[in-house]
């Protein structure tokens, strides 16, 4: 149903799975007064839901609810929506298309402000090179697409690789073929203060699966540069890229990608192998037989369980190797 100025949708009563312990923290958001504030501040071109299973907003398909779950329309409306948690208090996380997150069972309480309706894409010749403005709710697949749609290089690295432009740029996403770091000339992003900051290449610090990009801000836009490339050549990247991990990679389950960073110089997978736990199991979650760096879930896992293989993994291969493994998955949520 439509409500004040934006659109709200009630959850639907989630499974006592889905919901998970509150800890007993009651919801910031239960007061009408609070809801309407939300709404105006979100406006009419995003979308808003109270209690919201964030299972249904990760790859990973396990996570208790939001208080408040806020797809704005475009960066204004985020910028107001930071602005308004600011001044009421309101915890506020921003999310991107959730490949890359496993939410605990108890949900995340304040407001979760996700990309998924920052979509923008456009594409303007500059010289030899191309310049392109891409919103950090476009998928990762769509700016490839539309990439080698245009015979334009540089983006071939995220063939197979899931999630939004957003979360790629945070984590700065890549495969063998390259990083975003080679390609973004700036970032856009919102403060918790509600305002809007730009970054050049320099100083937005990608490093190995990461960046200094502020956990808190919000990205909203990245811009890149690509340069024309031979389509066949781009297409014979992509396609052997994409049967590299079609290969190498579980399908058919619920999953985040890698679970660990690489450590330098080895592969998580090949240590987590090496310990013997490829198919270890904790009730529908499982290290997976085809890629030890993959726990996932296949079919009603908790995230407990997930946890709970992450941390044995962890542990084993420090034991074994003297080797500490780092979190590509990024946690969040209240036990």
């Amino acid at each position: 149903m439509a409500v004040g100025a934006g659109r709200v949708m009630a959850a639907a009563a989630p499974s006592a799975e889905v919901a998970g312990p509150r800890g007993g923290a009651a919801s910031l958001l239960r007061a009408a007064e609070a809801r309407a504030a939300l709404l105006e501040a979100a406006g009419p071109l995003s979308e808003v839901r109270f209690d919201e299973p964030l299972a249904r907003h990760t790859t990973l398909r396990v996570g208790g609810p939001a208080d408040a779950w806020v797809a704005p329309g475009d960066a204004a409306a985020v910028a107001r929506v930071f602005a308004r948690c600011a001044e009421a208090g309101w915890p506020c996380r921003p999310i991107g298309g959730g490949s890359n997150l496993l939410v605990r069972g108890g949900g995340v309480r304040g407001v979760v402000v996700s990309s998924d309706r920052l979509r923008g894409l456009s594409f303007s010749p500059d010289g030899a090179a191309t310049r392109v403005r891409v919103g950090a709710g476009v998928t990762t697949g769509k700016l490839l697409s539309e990439a080698v749609r245009r015979g334009l290089g540089g983006v071939e690295f995220l063939a197979g690789v899931p999630g939004s432009v957003g979360g790629g740029l945070c984590m700065n996403a890549g495969t063998y073929l390259g990083e975003f770091t080679q390609v973004v000339t700036a970032v856009r992003s919102v403060d918790p203060a509600g305002q809007l900051v730009e970054r050049d290449h320099d100083a937005c610090g990608f490093r190995y699966r990461g960046s200094a990009l502020p956990p808190a801000e919000m990205i909203v836009e990245g811009e890149l540069v690509l340069g024309a490339r031979d389509p066949a050549a781009i297409a014979a990247d992509v396609r052997g890229l994409r049967d590299r991990r079609r290969e190498r990679e579980p399908h058919g389950v619920h999953n985040a990608g890698s679970f660990f960073k690489n450590p330098p110089g080895d592969y998580a997978g090949r240590l987590i192998e090496q310990c013997g736990l490829k198919g270890t199991r904790r009730g529908d979650a499982e290290i997976s037989p085809v890629h030890a760096n993959w726990i996932v879930n296949t079919g009603a896992a908790r995230a407990e369980d997930l946890l709970e293989l992450a941390a044995l993994a962890r542990a084993a291969v420090e034991e074994k190797f003297g080797v500490t493994l780092e979190l590509e998955v990024k946690v969040v949520g209240e036990p």
